[in-house]
């Protein structure tokens, strides 16, 4: 009796190894090659999945988004809106492991963007419903303040974010924890205060 393969667990299998390489070794280090032999796949088997490394990358790119997009989407119901922000602001940030892998992908994968329109529109349709979320939170945890203070603290907490994951790039993952812990409890002194 044949084998039965499960192609979507297949592409989600190769998309995780892109996402490996790419975090050890950026764009470059996610070859075909090096893929389909991080795989364990025969040379060729790759395009019954993808048609080639373009749309590997467009897949990678999407995962994370997507994982991003879902751990938002799962954060359990806080008690307070000002419990709601401090969640969804922590949730972006560079704070464990996990997303700093992620932010590396993510931050690989900014540059291949500029060249492909697709994934350009796809990151900043991912921006616009950050920054949505972001001043709807800050508007209900900070219900004194004015449409433009919300919308400038929107923007700041998303370019401290960016800022975030790139500064992690350069150093050994981990430590800078403590120095974004403490950016995030001054957004929310600022808030509360």
């Amino acid at each position: 009796m044949p084998k039965v393969i499960d192609h979507d667990q297949r592409r989600r299998e190769i998309i995780e190894v892109a996402k490996r390489l790419i975090a050890e070794g950026g764009f470059e280090a996610a070859t075909m090659r090096s893929i389909v032999t991080a795989a364990g796949f025969a040379n060729g088997a790759l395009k019954h999945y993808f048609a080639g490394k373009d749309e590997i990358i467009a897949a990678t790119f999407e995962s994370v988004l997507k994982e991003t997009t879902e751990q938002l989407s799962t954060m359990d119901t806080p008690a307070t809106p000002v419990d709601a922000l401090r969640g969804f602001i922590e949730a972006v940030m560079p704070l464990d492991p996990h997303r700093i892998t992620s932010a590396r992908v993510l931050l690989v994968l900014w540059e291949h963007s500029v060249a492909n329109p697709d994934l350009a529109r796809r990151y900043r349709d991912l921006l616009t419903t950050w920054r949505s979320e972001l001043i709807t939170r800050i508007t209900a945890a900070w219900p004194t303040a004015s449409a433009p203070e919300t919308e400038v603290l929107a923007d700041e907490i998303i370019s401290a974010t960016i800022g975030a994951n790139v500064a992690s790039l350069m150093h050994p993952v981990g430590t800078l924890i403590d120095r974004y812990q403490a950016y995030v409890d001054s957004v929310m002194h600022r808030i509360t205060s």
